[in-house]
């Protein structure tokens, strides 16, 4: 109640003169400003995206939490078990660049619908899946259904409200992005102790049929385009590229790159098709995505820096639960909470970008991911003996770090942009977003597993009658003994513990250093005075 009172006084007083962001004086001209929904209709359609935007969101904590259990439960290695999450990914940023024709086809209130509708039939069949193969092509219906919820519901809040208080409005849908992650992986690691990784997917199909309710009562957007058209040479070659691409990246380094032949084979495909696709975009009439809106400098500036955001974004909570598990031996619900946290430290930075929006956004960008820069630098100086709270706090100033980046992340890279291209803008930020965010959970994957090979190759190395230190040391309790083939067994244990913390810290410092690269570029933006 509190939520809908502070919206209501906020974001929908009245309908007054538009101006630009950060502009006092001069009107600019808005001729949908008339059509707008009045302040009650503005109010529930905000409210009704946000529960829609919170049901997508719960998707990608809430499998990461199952993901040891899964990983046992279906007899997965590491790399294969990282698929639920990837995969589900690559069908999200697939299908988001079809957002726009789909709305223009058939209406943004129909793609709401039957989005929602099978997103969550999708997360009803997870929950059944047999297999990890039937998992994962569920995972990927879900990604698929689940693709035009958050752009479309986007484009709605901005078309909805005003120029200058669509900062606010969008801090309060960006608590959508933020209760999902804090609820998800709380309730999801209890569910999975409790009874079985299942439960993460039976959760979300309540949320999503009250969604669904939300939906057909308060948005009523049913206008199409008097003719849609959809480019299918760029759609099937850009679509060719990212899964391809993707798959190289995923099965790289179990298949040791390219030594491999269906790596070679998957690199080639993604390079062609990524020629086909920019060739095709650059001399077609009507591409499938406008190359056009990259000569508005602040919308290219904004891909880029979405696309480090996705990077940085659920990289983290995809690594963290594997190495709690496989490190710490630490239970479901305890991993649970610790995501948990990531989503408290999110909720209090958009609930400081509520008041602080009207603030220039470049500091706030530097701020957040310097923020997120220092945290993967403090979990890179972690060791096997790090406690819940170590992990804690850097999670939830990782959670700050994304909290203050996303408002004025969106305010900078459509400051300057055209309305009339908003919704195939919108999916083009989403898509960016996304497949940064699969790419770069694949690099961090193949670089813990590479280097913590490497890292036992040279540890075992120590594990020597020769070695005076460990010789020295035996008959001393606690002490690591060479003497039987049990004893050798346990300390391959360790060492192998110790070797696979080592590749999670290296992933962990390449993430901060990602997050200090991008700061400078943030400065390069140029806002509207």
């Amino acid at each position: 109640m509190g939520l809908l009172i502070t919206i209501l006084g906020t974001l929908a007083p009245g309908t007054p003169p538009r101006y630009s962001a950060h502009m006092t004086a001069e009107p600019i001209d808005d001729p949908v400003t008339d059509e707008r929904p009045n302040a009650f209709e503005r109010a529930m359609i905000l409210i009704t995206v946000t529960m829609v935007t919170t049901l997508y969101a719960m998707t990608v904590t809430i499998a990461n939490v199952a993901l040891p259990q899964m990983q046992g439960s279906l007899s997965a290695t590491t790399d294969q078990i990282a698929l639920v999450v990837t995969f589900n990914i690559i069908a999200t940023a697939v299908a988001t660049p079809m957002t726009g024709w789909l709305a223009a086809r058939f209406s943004r209130r129909s793609i709401l619908v039957w989005g929602v509708l099978g997103f969550t039939a999708a997360s009803f069949a997870c929950g059944l899946a047999p297999s990890l193969e039937t998992l994962i092509l569920a995972r990927i219906f879900q990604g698929a259904f689940g693709a035009p919820l958050v752009p479309l519901s986007q484009a709605i809040v901005m078309d909805s409200y005003p120029r200058e208080k669509q900062g606010s409005a969008m801090a309060v849908f960006g608590m959508g992005v933020v209760i999902g992650p804090v609820l998800a992986p709380t309730l999801g690691g209890y569910l999975s102790e409790l009874y079985n990784w299942r439960w993460v997917f039976f959760m979300i199909v309540p949320c999503g049929l009250a969604a669904l309710g939300g939906v057909l009562l308060y948005i009523q957007d049913r206008s199409k385009a008097s003719s849609s058209h959809l480019d299918w040479t760029g759609f099937l070659t850009l679509s060719l590229f990212i899964a391809t691409f993707q798959f190289m990246l995923d099965r790289g380094e179990r298949l040791d790159w390219f030594e491999s032949g269906t790596v070679l084979l998957a690199g080639t495909i993604a390079a062609l098709a990524l020629y086909l696709f920019i060739a095709h975009s650059l001399t077609a009439d009507r591409p499938f995505l406008n190359p056009g809106l990259l000569l508005d400098r602040n919308y290219a500036l904004g891909l880029l820096l979405v696309f480090i955001f996705g990077m940085l974004n659920f990289t983290p909570t995809t690594l963290l639960p594997s190495l709690l598990q496989n490190v710490r031996g630490y239970p479901d619900s305890i991993i649970g909470l610790v995501l948990g946290a990531r989503g408290i430290g999110t909720l209090a930075g958009f609930t400081f970008m509520f008041w602080g929006n009207k603030l220039d956004p470049r500091p706030m960008l530097a701020l957040g991911f310097g923020l997120q820069g220092f945290s993967g630098w403090y979990m890179s100086t972690f060791s096997v003996n790090m406690t819940i709270n170590d992990v804690f706090w850097t999670s939830a100033l990782q959670g700050l770090g994304v909290g203050l980046i996303w408002v004025p992340l969106t305010v900078v890279t459509f400051n300057t942009l055209d309305k009339r291209h908003t919704a195939e803008a919108t999916a083009i930020f989403h898509m960016v977003r996304n497949f940064g965010s699969s790419l770069y959970i694949s690099l961090s994957i193949a670089l813990a597993l590479r280097t913590a090979r490497v890292s036992y190759a040279e540890l075992v190395t120590h594990a020597s009658p020769i070695n005076e230190a460990l010789v020295f040391q035996q008959g001393l309790q606690g002490s690591w003994s060479l003497e039987s083939v049990g004893a050798l067994a346990g300390l391959s244990g360790e060492i192998g513990r110790q070797a696979l913390m080592i590749g999670y810290l290296n992933a962990f410092f390449v993430f901060g250093l990602t997050a200090f690269a991008v700061i400078p570029v943030i400065f390069l933006v140029k806002l509207r005075r």
